[in-house]
């Protein structure tokens, strides 16, 4: 036992900012045992991050490395997250992130930490570590489920062996899972995922690749969830019998855990004019009558899917805020023709940054009309939200279907081949949750399981369990 030893850890997240939060919150709640990070990503993406507690700054070290524009005709000057560009283009921003090796390499190799911490893209990276004798775990930070529906890292996902070949085979759980399960995708969302993460891209390898090397490579799977959590704990056991390393849940990483007592939470108040301005809009609502919309920072919707979704919203005749994310270039994508002026007195459309978590647990939010994404449902969840679900990227769908089954939320209908939904179908499920006797079973039950999700002591012993396994079972250097 190494208890009070204390441990340099490097953390390496793929360049997205739905991967690269989360995993500054570990981080964070890592430093608030004593321990040091090196937290490495690429300048831009690092600037961009909120600052840190004073308390746990000098325990956390931001490594900033340079990252090659190997496709000046794809990819535009400073664009260094998925957020910067357009969704055809990330695979030419992960081919880029390849170029991180050599740097990444020569930190390690200079540097020596304990561990590292990584993201499912950097396939080449197990091999580094192995001759360093640097520990490894691989930190997922989608639904748990997808580790056991994808496959076996090292058949279905490395050599792609697997007897599911279409996009059909995707729509019920695989003949592995010996449970009962509505885990499975859509047939509209096979189909895409299919298209995005089966296939090589013209970043040389698939997605699948990339994260059945890492899986295969790594020394720990670190899931961000709690097996207080309906079916979660077959769940875990499942995705370390299928990959065949050990698993350790690290907790929900509810933002108020990171949170520390050394600071005064109103400070971030102080001349911070976007949440003033949101707030005292937010202060003006009946209590419980908002729809909350956003859609994180991953999705961009089409002009169809956008015009619908405005014109349900409009439709419903509810009050609502919507974070609505303006995709980098692409210019023709607006609202419909006088949305914002039939809706302006019920409704408000911010298209800049928004502090969701503020946003969310404002007394005047009802619901949220939300992608399903990990991290915001976490969110949502915390403050006892039912949410409306428009899932569209590869957990997503997932995240939905568990949701709905335990009852905290609805799935807005969608045609199963592509996915389009009408304006009346977002209409009609929002109106429901918020507004009927049905609704309030969802209301209630997502206030239920808001125990689970803010359960602040619970957490941190996740967190407490987790630094302990890292403390004993570290490479011998």
């Amino acid at each position: 036992m190494e208890n009070d030893k204390k441990l340099h850890i490097a953390m390496f997240p793929w360049l997205a900012f739905g991967h690269i939060i989360p995993y500054l919150e570990l981080a964070k709640l890592i430093a608030q045992k004593g321990h040091f990070i090196s937290f490495i990503s690429t300048p831009n993406n690092i600037d961009r991050l909120p600052k840190l507690p004073s308390n746990i700054a000098p325990l956390i070290k931001f490594v900033k490395l340079t990252l090659p524009n190997n496709y000046q005709d794809k990819l535009p000057p400073n664009a260094e997250a998925t957020s910067d560009v357009p969704k055809d283009i990330v695979p030419y921003l992960k081919h880029s992130y390849d170029g991180l090796q050599k740097q990444l390499s020569e930190f390690l190799e200079d540097s020596n930490p304990d561990w590292i911490i990584y993201d499912f893209t950097p396939y080449w990276l197990p091999p580094i570590t192995a001759k360093l004798s640097i520990s490894t775990a691989f930190f997922c930070i989608l639904f748990t489920s997808i580790l056991c529906i994808l496959g076996p890292s090292a058949t279905a996902m490395i050599t792609g062996d697997d007897p599911r070949n279409k996009p059909e085979d995707f729509t019920v759980p695989p003949k592995w899972v010996p449970f009962p399960t509505n885990q499975a995708y859509r047939l509209y969302q096979a189909k895409h995922i299919f298209n995005d993460h089966f296939g090589v891209n013209p970043s040389g390898v698939s997605d699948m690749f990339r994260a059945g090397s890492i899986i295969s490579g790594c020394d720990l799977i670190v899931l961000r969830t709690c097996l207080e959590l309906q079916m979660e704990s077959k769940w875990v056991e499942l995705t370390g019998k299928l990959h065949q390393k050990p698993v350790v849940p690290i907790g929900l990483l509810p933002p108020s855990l990171s949170i520390s007592e050394h600071d005064d939470d109103n400070h971030m108040d102080k001349g911070d004019d976007t949440w003033l301005n949101i707030r005292n809009w937010l202060d003006k609502q009946k209590n419980g009558s908002i729809v909350y919309v956003a859609f994180g920072s991953e999705v961009t919707l089409g002009h169809e899917d956008l015009t619908e979704l405005a014109l349900g919203l409009e439709e419903s005749g509810l009050p609502f805020f919507w974070a609505l994310k303006k995709p980098k270039l692409v210019e023709s994508l607006e609202l419909p023709i006088g949305f914002e002026k039939r809706t302006k007195d019920r409704g408000l459309v911010w298209t800049g940054w928004v502090p969701q978590y503020k946003i969310l647990g404002h007394k005047s939010v009802g619901v949220f009309l939300t992608h399903c994404g990990w991290g915001s449902t976490i969110e949502a969840l915390h403050f006892g939200h039912a949410l409306v679900m428009l899932p569209f990227l590869i957990d997503q769908g997932l995240v939905a279907r568990y949701l709905e089954e335990i009852k905290v939320g609805i799935e807005i209908p969608r045609n199963e081949e592509d996915g389009r939904f009408t304006r009346n179908e977002v209409s009609e499920s929002l109106r429901l949750v918020l507004l009927t006797e049905e609704g309030k079973t969802y209301k209630d039950n997502a206030n239920e399981i808001s125990k689970i999700f803010g359960d602040k002591e619970l957490h941190q012993r996740y967190i407490d369990d987790f630094v302990e396994h890292l403390q004993n079972h570290k490479r011998a250097k």
